[in-house]
């Protein structure tokens, strides 16, 4: 069997649902027998779009997305959602090729990128952004790589790994008997999960059993591991406060009696203080990265007077931005579920201390009735039609922060945003790929300078019938940009006609320039079955850094983004 042929038909065993990408190079064998399967081929209007998508189904689903295209693009275009990927820990794969010549690939070929002189690495490239690569040079080598690839990009800490197809190993047959053997697919990309040793949990139940005022914060972990109701039961066993990192928005609900906000520099102050107040602090799948740590602001978390109990999927992690009193390595799911059997405890702190940090969700902003919209108010109209059957994306930039702080979630895994490398332009071709991969109503919430990078995929929602409602926060500049320096250059942008570009992509365009309207076209958005672009004119004198800069950022100087 041809190994293209072989290579869908593996991807088929292994549950693909789609591959997003963008036929080109050696890829195309690959694209033309997935005609023949029935997985869908996603096809955006370029490798950055498709690459954000394959980046948000693992995300969403834990299971790993497929991106797939020609190498230079993939390694250009493509490298957003592989980043994203990466530093975000969702799983992905990439299936893609070097634009090898046969034997004219040293002579400098057109686009040829497999390392050779006069042309570019492909595999430096990807061995610089995924968590593992593999360049075959054979078909069972190819085929036994997208076995590991699979098995690694959910195993430990999940990312993205790449198989590079590279002539004959990607066009030639497979051989009947090969040597070694080829093994089932499923059998071969099997992983397990780990969980803490005995001693290590058992002195985590000790400190956390001995607390007076103990505290979770929960990150990214928590959704990668699905573990959202290990959380709350150990919030309840030990009666603990939880916060969560600016990736673990959701991982609670923030209506739950027990959840403080989000912390870091532009997060919630009250959630920073109530883990500056704890005695103990469970850290589970966070690492405590300096937007999460304030910087590292010496009153925030202070190893040498706090105790610290730091839970990863991988060893290295736990205590690498703070000393860690105990070390709990295991998948967040089992190392949650296994504490909550282990001990109990009641403080009596948490649930009042918590109750007078969740007021931080609201700011007489959020009732102001004025034009342009305040940013609050705007946040708290989309906080009106979000359920849990509701998903919200988040673009990088100021409109991120004013959703953090102000858009209360009311169930796990309702809110994801763009915070592994943290591209603009991420909001957009997430929310179609949620779209796609949910039965649920999605929000993509961007600034005007993230929406129009990737507005394209407006017209990708339309051409596979999806319908998420696209909200512009629209100050006609790069905001977070233009608050750092007004008066440098490029910051400004020209005032843009959203409705007629989602009109014209064959969605639906609303102008809002006050909160009805903005209530308005969501109720219309939510109901319809095309995308709906909203374009809510947002009072650019609001300014983010100075109203949400949180008093422990301050105190290290501020804007260090």
């Amino acid at each position: 069997m041809n190994t293209a042929t072989h290579l869908s038909e593996t991807l088929v065993e292994l549950d693909v649902e789609f591959v997003f990408g963008y036929p080109g190079g050696r890829v195309i064998e690959l694209f033309s027998d997935l005609g023949d399967t029935p997985i869908q081929v996603i096809r955006p209007r370029d490798e950055r779009e498709a690459s954000v998508m394959a980046e948000m189904y693992g995300r969403l689903t834990r299971k790993p997305g497929v991106l797939a295209g020609q190498g230079p693009w993939i390694g250009s275009l493509g490298a957003i959602g592989q980043m994203e990927a990466r530093l975000g820990s969702s799983p992905m794969v990439v299936l893609t090729e070097a634009s090898e010549r046969g034997e004219y690939s040293t002579l400098a070929p057109y686009q040829q990128a497999r390392g050779d002189y006069g042309g570019l690495s492909l595999p430096d490239i990807l061995g610089a952004i995924t968590k593992e690569h593999w360049f075959p040079r054979t078909p069972v080598e190819t085929l036994r790589s997208v076995h590991l690839a699979f098995k690694h990009a959910t195993s430990g800490r999940p990312g993205p790994t790449a198989v590079i197809l590279d002539g004959g190993a990607i066009s030639k047959d497979v051989p009947e008997n090969p040597v070694p053997p080829l093994w089932d697919a499923n059998a071969q990309t099997k992983t397990w999960k780990s969980r803490p040793t005995d001693a290590d949990l058992d002195q985590a139940v000790t400190a956390l059993e001995a607390a007076e005022r103990p505290v979770i914060v929960a990150g990214n972990g928590i959704h990668a591991a699905n573990a959202y109701d290990e959380l709350v039961t150990v919030a309840d066993q030990f009666d603990c406060a939880v916060a969560t990192s600016y990736l673990g928005k959701s991982t609670i609900a923030e209506t739950h009696p027990r959840a403080a906000g989000v912390i870091g520099s532009f997060g919630h102050e009250g959630a920073n203080q109530v883990v500056s107040e704890a005695d103990v602090l469970l850290v589970v799948g966070s690492r405590l990265n300096p937007m999460d740590s304030n910087w590292q602001a010496p009153e925030f978390i202070r190893p040498d007077e706090q105790t610290i109990i730091h839970a990863d999927a991988d060893t290295r992690n736990a205590g690498w931005v703070y000393p860690a009193d105990v070390g709990l390595i295991g998948d967040a799911k089992e190392t949650l579920a296994a504490l909550a059997t282990r001990g109990e405890a009641t403080s009596g702190w948490a649930k009042d201390r918590v109750a007078e940090a969740q007021q931080d969700f609201t700011a007489p902003e959020c009732e102001a009735n004025s034009s342009p919209v305040k940013p609050q108010r705007a946040v708290k109209e989309i906080e009106r039609v979000v359920d849990e059957d509701t998903i919200v994306t988040a673009d990088s930039g100021n409109n991120r922060f004013w959703l953090l702080n102000y858009l209360q979630t009311p169930a796990p895994r309702t809110y994801f945003g763009s915070g592994g490398v943290g591209g603009m332009g991420w909001a957009g071709p997430a929310a179609v790929s949620a779209a796609l991969a949910t039965d649920k109503d999605v929000i993509a919430v961007a600034g005007d300078g993230g929406f129009a990078m990737t507005m394209t995929s407006i017209e990708t929602a339309v051409e596979y019938g999806v319908a998420p409602t696209y909200v512009v926060l629209n100050d006609t500049s790069l905001g977070m940009v233009r608050e750092m320096d007004a008066d440098m250059p490029g910051v400004e942008f020209q005032n843009t006609d959203f409705v007629a570009v989602a009109d014209a992509l064959g969605g639906n365009g609303i102008r809002a320039e006050s909160p009805d309207e903005l209530r308005a076209g969501l109720q219309t958005g939510n109901a319809a079955d095309t995308p709906t672009v909203i374009d809510v004119r947002i009072d650019r004198s609001e300014r983010m850094a100075d109203t949400l800069q949180s008093s422990f950022y301050a105190s290290v100087g501020g804007l260090h983004e």
